[in-house]
């Protein structure tokens, strides 16, 4: 597949994710509070869109998760987050 074929394919879908992105930001910053590790995780992994490096999409994913390999003893929490609560930026 050609670079055109690609962006013929793929790019409208693209396109509306990036502007529920872009939503999604506008609705998060019009509350009042603070950035948690959540907020702070999605920023980073933002970045690595722009960057002009192979596998983003592992990047992104890379920023997302936790980076630990030992189980938990217990589980703390009844559900996940979608980003590891421990980030530092």
């Amino acid at each position: 597949m050609t670079r055109e074929e690609a962006l013929n394919l793929y790019f409208l879908d693209a396109r509306a994710k990036l502007i529920d992105l872009a939503a999604f930001l506008d609705r998060v910053e019009r509350c009042p509070g603070e950035d948690d590790f959540r907020l702070r995780a999605f920023r980073i992994a933002l970045q690595h869109l722009s960057e002009s490096q192979p596998d983003k999409a592992r990047a992104v994913l890379t920023t997302l998760s936790d980076p630990t390999t030992e189980p938990l003893p217990v589980a703390t929490i009844k559900g996940a987050t979608g980003a590891w609560p421990q980030f530092k930026d």
